[in-house]
């Protein structure tokens, strides 16, 4: 049975619980596919064998998807051995080793737990987001409060952003749809007291989850490191062995920017996991590949609509499946 193959019974059993995510998927990606598929459709269409004219044609179809040029390389190299090994020489057969290399590609030496949230057991989880302005950031922090509430957690939120005019209402309004409590305080006063109240509120009435809006708009990278070493001083002090996630959001229309976003803020500060918005709105969902692989960051949760319930925890198999959701039902008919 050939990876695709196994990826089509992957979300055909359990169909209640995967018939949602595959589906959110194939929609949440449509821009991606049609621009990857139609290119690559058309590339296997005028090839008829597998040979290094194809290769360096299949490298600019990934490049266009912003892969990132070093995870191409990477992808490539990995192809050519498998397509030796195999002994595959028609185009047609390569799809299949395509799908399966960029799953592998994407865990590495991981497994599937690597995009699950640190929750602690019993005990206050305390979860950092960081990112710069107008990436999704409020949003995204409502939307995994939601979530997380619905799993049956009991969730506060921060508002340490408190340097952008209009951050603390903002958080203030998703507090209120996702039916969480708010520790705030006024506008440009200390994200580290703001934070250090939320932990005390959030330890008197047993909350499971703390979630800490962090700054957007600081001058430089400096400023940066020295805001956030100052929140996450107070948190581990007060909360030993925490944060036990930091969050970055990242805007998947953004492409290559957003990889030099990830760049600064994981010299600044230890990221666990990165939340990828907007991937509904870019051709370039590659971006996720390019993250995990030259980063070695995962990314835990993809913004796939406008919805409070279309950010969805990331899987990498669902991702795929995404990407080839048109080829995987053309060779279905």
């Amino acid at each position: 049975m050939g990876f695709m193959d196994k990826l089509k019974n992957r979300f055909k059993q359990n169909e209640d619980e995967t018939e949602d995510v595959s589906q959110k998927y194939k929609q949440g990606m449509e821009k991606t596919r049609q621009s990857f598929s139609v290119k690559l459709n058309d590339l296997i269409a005028r090839y008829r064998k597998v040979d290094e004219d194809f290769f360096e044609e299949l490298e600019e179809v990934l490049i266009a998807a912003d892969v990132g040029v070093n995870t191409v390389m990477d992808l490539v190299d990995e192809l050519k051995m498998e397509v030796k090994r195999q002994n595959i020489k028609d185009t047609k057969e390569i799809k299949d080793v395509i799908s399966e290399k960029l799953v592998e590609i994407y865990y590495g030496d991981d497994d599937e737990e690597v995009e699950k949230l640190n929750i602690q057991e019993d005990e206050l989880s305390v979860i950092l987001v960081v990112g710069v302005n107008g990436v999704g950031k409020t949003t995204s922090i409502g939307k995994l409060a939601h979530q997380l509430k619905q799993e049956g957690k009991s969730v506060m939120l921060a508002a340490g952003d408190t340097f952008r005019a209009g951050a603390i209402e903002q958080l203030d309004v998703w507090g209120g749809r996702a039916g969480v409590d708010v520790i705030k305080q006024g506008e440009g006063s200390d994200p580290a007291a703001v934070i250090f109240d939320g932990i005390k509120a959030a330890k008197s009435r047993n909350a499971d989850v703390l979630i800490c809006d962090t700054a957007g708009r600081l001058q430089n990278k400096v400023n940066l490191m020295n805001e956030l070493a100052k929140v996450n001083r107070v948190i581990e002090r007060e909360v030993p062995g925490a944060p036990h996630e930091v969050l970055l959001v990242l805007d998947a229309t953004t492409g290559q920017n957003a990889m030099s976003q990830a760049k600064t803020f994981s010299d600044a500060t230890d990221v666990s996991g990165i939340v990828l918005t907007k991937l509904d709105g870019t051709a370039k969902g590659g971006i996720v590949l390019a993250i995990r692989n030259e980063l070695q960051i995962p990314v835990k949760f993809a913004g796939l609509g406008e919805g409070i319930e279309d950010l969805q925890a990331f899987d990498a198999h669902a991702f795929v499946y995404g990407l080839f959701a048109d080829l995987l039902e053309e060779d279905a008919e």
